[in-house]
């Protein structure tokens, strides 16, 4: 028993030592708002190939019942798990080998006794397969912080446990239901490669050794779990939440960029005027049977056009309903008005702001918004592959990020 509190509180130990850390580096300062204070969520909902996790480590476990004296024996976890949420998960694992204690009497376990302990050595081999219901502690209170060292994770237990007498002499097996609880210490070691401590305590039936009563099996392991798919959450906004913390300058940006697309618009349908008269113009020459000479002009007029523009909300790469009828009045209103066969081209920019996630996911955001526009204006509106420059861009930090969420076609 001396052996076993000593383990326990050399974990425990352990563990305060962490938690004592500044606080986890006070969260690493990269999950608080401009007034110190915890962002939470909400979250995208993650693919079903996102967060995967899988696991292997190996350590010791001791079988306390009354009556009988601990000896330390060896233990081996195998784990595959998902994060649904940065604060909750789900894994699915294997943990055996076998245990060991002291007993005053012979059982099925062993028969042979040991003349220094003056006790009868008893061991069994087993296999635990159980789920496990994760509740990250560090995510939950602090914040979720994709970069933060160590995280606090306990957990509830329960599955399948079947030992065996492990000897030659009997021929024993045990089948039960068993059930528990734990705590996992993730400790980040690089992008996809965690450091695992793993502390379980198993409740179980005495009839493991043919006795009755409830047994415990703690075990301590220490492994290395690797991260699969994305790795990581992205935080958004929905626009209740939005709304509601809206301050007076904000909602008077917001009102600024409405009249800013006001004017927008009017330019179009000016612009949709020039073409509508060009039209007429090439429809004139092309009765009179007169050669058509418009690529320089057509080029002029365009080239001399603010780019119109498409709007995405914040971390969507797909346009809303209303974006999806304004890019269907460039389309048939501006660029159809095109003469297809001249050397006019369009350059499909997409961009995402700064004021929000990693650099890597605006990159990705960027690119993902241009691709998706340009898809629509080949395969809906038949504009040709080959006049088309497909660019993107991540715009610095400004007072209206919601202007930098867009797509622009230039000419």
């Amino acid at each position: 028993m001396k052996r076993l509190r000593f383990i326990l509180g050399a974990a425990a130990l352990a563990a305060v030592a962490l938690t004592a850390s500044p606080v986890i580096n006070a969260q690493e300062n990269g999950n608080r708002d401009e007034d110190g204070k915890i962002v939470r969520g909400p979250y995208e909902t993650n693919r079903f190939g996102d967060n995967w996790f899988i696991g292997v480590g190996g350590g010791i476990n001791m079988y306390l019942e009354d009556g009988y004296k601990a000896k330390i024996g060896p233990s081996l976890d195998a784990n595959l798990g998902k994060w649904f949420t940065p604060s909750v998960g789900m894994r699915v694992g294997y943990s055996g080998l076998n245990a060991r204690f002291w007993s005053d009497e012979p059982t099925v376990l062993g028969r042979t006794l040991d003349t220094d302990e003056n006790k009868y050595a008893q061991k069994f081999g087993f296999m635990y397969i159980h789920g496990d219901f994760l509740w990250n502690m560090s995510n939950a209170l602090s914040g979720y912080k994709e970069t933060r060292f160590w995280n606090f994770v306990p957990y509830l237990h329960a599955g399948y446990f079947r030992a065996d007498s492990n000897n030659e002499e009997t021929d024993y097996v045990d089948n039960q239901f068993a059930a528990g609880a734990g705590l996992l210490h993730n400790l980040r070691l690089s992008d996809r490669l965690d450091l695992n401590i793993d502390m379980r305590a198993t409740v179980l039936s005495g009839t493991v050794h043919e006795g009755s009563g409830v047994s415990l099996l703690p075990s301590v392991t220490m492994g290395l779990a690797v991260d699969l798919g994305w790795p990581n959450f992205v935080r958004t906004s929905t626009i209740v939440g939005a709304v509601e913390m809206a301050t007076a300058e904000q909602i008077a940006a917001l009102q600024t960029a409405a009249a800013a697309l006001e004017i927008a618009n009017a330019a179009l349908e000016n612009d949709n005027q020039m073409l509508r008269n060009a039209n007429a113009g090439l429809r004139e020459q092309l009765n009179s049977k007169k050669p058509v000479q418009h690529t320089a002009d057509m080029a002029d007029l365009f080239n001399g056009m603010d780019a119109p523009t498409v709007y995405f909300e914040i971390g969507k790469t797909t346009l809303s309903t209303d974006e999806l009828a304004h890019l269907e009045f460039i389309a048939k209103n501006i660029i159809a008005k095109a003469d297809k066969k001249g050397k006019i081209y369009l350059t499909v920019m997409g961009s995402a702001d700064s004021n929000t996630g990693t650099e890597k996911r605006n990159k990705q955001l960027s690119e993902a918004r241009g691709k998706y526009v340009a898809d629509l204006l080949t395969t809906k509106y038949g504009v040709a592959k080959d006049r088309l420059v497909v660019k993107s861009e991540v715009v610095e930090a400004k007072a209206n990020p919601e202007l930098d969420r867009a797509v622009a076609i230039s000419f």
